[in-house]
């Protein structure tokens, strides 16, 4: 399944970062350095349900990239 990630923090990069670890196409949106580190280091989780890696992952700052997507998730700091 095509997976978007629209802030690739805490919340949104847990959770894409589980989805791609289970095999799905996950696009992760992101800026900045945050963008970079992605693109240069994949996305580690540390968690209580166990430590992974997911390298390399598709990583970018256009939103056009969430256009096929069948699960767009949201997790920014926003109200």
């Amino acid at each position: 399944m095509r997976v978007a990630v629209i802030g690739a923090g805490g919340v949104g990069g847990y959770f894409g970062g589980k989805m791609a670890y289970a095999g799905n196409d996950v696009v992760f949106i992101a800026r900045g350095e945050h963008l970079r580190a992605l693109q240069q280091s994949g996305i580690t989780i540390r968690s209580i349900a166990g430590d992974f890696t997911v390298n390399p992952v598709v990583a970018t700052d256009s939103l056009v990239a969430v256009k096929d997507a069948r699960l767009i998730i949201l997790g920014v700091k926003a109200w």
